[in-house]
């Protein structure tokens, strides 16, 4: 696909998508008339890169840390060695992990209250006044049927 194309899938400007390949962390393929073209799983790279950019780690940080995210990919699950290189930054990409860490507790317990919060709304739609109405006139027409019931089982007495 083109640049243009890759733009449009992941909402990335051609503008920064180019800046992305001068720093090292996107790579097209050049073909003979020297067009940019990229495969599919570039759109994927491309959202990771976002990802990683929001998640408060530099340019260099992600140039670092992709070739390492590449192999635990393809290795999945595999152990072994690593085609990871040794991170200029390490402390860097430590607070990082701290922040993301942080950030995604947030997130949960924010998760968690926001389903509370509708919970509670739906239980209290269901408690609308039609609702109430209804059940009402349930409960009035069982305490009837039982209370006739009473009243023919006291004739019979």
């Amino acid at each position: 696909m083109k640049i243009g194309d890759l733009a449009a899938r992941t909402g990335v400007s051609t503008r920064l998508l180019r800046y992305y390949e001068e720093v090292g962390i996107l790579h097209p393929f050049r073909s003979p008339n020297g067009y940019r073209s990229y495969g599919e799983p570039a759109v994927d790279r491309v959202l990771q890169i976002r990802e990683l950019l929001q998640a408060g780690l530099t340019t260099e940080m992600i140039r670092e840390v992709l070739p390492c995210l590449d192999a635990a990919d393809e290795e999945e699950g595999a152990p072994g060695e690593r085609t990871c290189r040794e991170a200029k930054d390490l402390e860097g990409l430590r607070r990082q992990l701290i922040s993301i860490e942080r950030r995604i507790d947030v997130l949960q317990r924010n998760r968690q209250a926001i389903a509370a919060y509708l919970r509670a709304c739906e239980d209290r739609a269901a408690a609308t006044p039609g609702a109430v109405v209804g059940a009402l006139g349930r409960l009035r027409r069982d305490s009837e049927s039982m209370s006739s019931g009473r009243q023919a089982e006291s004739k019979w007495s």
